[in-house]
């Protein structure tokens, strides 16, 4: 399949600086509010962008029905968690999700953002495993002097983990930069391992279970073999939106914290035909066969719930790149549990 489009506006210069992102270019969406709308003058009607042949936490809710008067409305799809919130920051669309450590680079470029629930993580059923072919000589950090590695974007979790990797076994910066990293599609990224324009295939979810199902591959490591299991990435709304809905976001972050637990207790089999009726039913043209790899969603926390720790450890992380001071950001700034009802008395 091809890579999905951008949103109408959103020029490739964005799509590519987007984590450099300032006050400035968010200022339209994110300026200052005079206090919340009565709740019958709340938005009601939730713009977003998807992920082509998956089922997103949000979409499952609304289907389950947990999202009460709150509507979605799908503008188009993404393959980039960065855009998807420089997209919500900018007012596009109104909630985002990305890898944590994209919403600490957009933070610290000063957009009013704000983190309200995880929606993906890292466990012994859903991780992102670094493919090679079975024959490649790759067999160590150092084997990648001089390779290519497909991921969905860059800046992001994928090549976070592998900056980690690389450090944790011994190669230098000068080393670790002669690792090339590229952008390829999720759907692309197997086939692209297969016919070798790639050395190494960062794979996840159903990709990655139908890609060794397939046979041909072996795992170099994994996200979960380096820091165990984590809530990885947050949706976000800007503080303005929040401000003057909070209700809406209150049933959006409940709702979603409910699907998140739905889809821990429910017989694995029953949530994978749910996604396959929700795919089916919105009429996209769409690939339903990935969907029966379905594991989990990874999520950590009960509900979703965030700590300072999921954030903190990519304000490090970026902090020892040079690509934010440490002393300017605190991970309990950067979101809020204040709307997630679910478990509460």
């Amino acid at each position: 399949m091809p890579a999905a489009p951008i949103l109408p506006g959103t020029t490739r210069r964005q799509f590519l600086t987007l984590l450099g992102l300032s006050a400035a270019a968010v200022s339209c969406g994110t300026a200052t509010a005079g206090g919340a709308r009565p709740p019958a003058d709340q938005v009601k009607t939730l713009k977003y962008q998807g992920w082509v042949g998956q089922v997103t936490l949000p979409e499952l809710a609304a289907d389950l029905g947990y999202l009460g008067d709150v509507r979605l409305e799908w503008v188009g799809n993404t393959i980039s968690g960065p855009q998807d919130i420089q997209s919500a920051a900018t007012g596009q669309i109104h909630f985002g999700g990305a890898f944590n450590g994209a919403v600490v680079k957009l933070a610290a470029g000063n957009a009013p953002i704000k983190a309200v629930i995880s929606y993906y993580g890292s466990d012994r059923n859903t991780f992102s495993g670094y493919y090679v072919l079975q024959d490649s000589p790759i067999r160590s950090a150092r084997d990648l002097i001089g390779k290519k590695v497909g991921m969905n974007t860059l800046g992001a979790h994928s090549q976070a983990m592998l900056d980690i990797y690389l450090g944790r076994n011994g190669l230098s910066k000068a080393d670790a930069a002669k690792v090339e990293a590229l952008v390829v599609p999720p759907v692309n990224t197997e086939q692209a391992l297969r016919q070798k324009q790639i050395d190494v295939a960062v794979l996840g979810g159903v990709l990655r279970d139908k890609a060794l199902a397939n046979g041909g591959i072996r795992p170099l490591f994994s996200d979960f073999e380096l820091l165990g299991a984590f809530s990885a990435g947050t949706y976000v709304f800007t503080d303005r939106f929040i401000e003057e809905n909070p209700d809406t976001v209150r049933t959006f972050t409940t709702g979603v914290a409910k699907a998140i637990e739905w889809s821990r207790t429910t017989p694995r089999e029953q949530v994978i035909a749910r996604h396959t009726e929700i795919v089916r039913k919105r009429g996209r043209n769409e690939d339903t066969s990935t969907l029966r790899f379905w594991r989990s969603y990874g999520v950590a926390e009960t509900g979703g719930r965030i700590s300072d720790k999921e954030f903190q450890l990519w304000i490090d992380w970026l902090g020892d790149r040079g690509e934010v001071r440490k002393d300017r950001l605190k991970a309990s700034d950067l979101y809020t549990n204040e709307f997630n009802a679910h478990g509460k008395a």
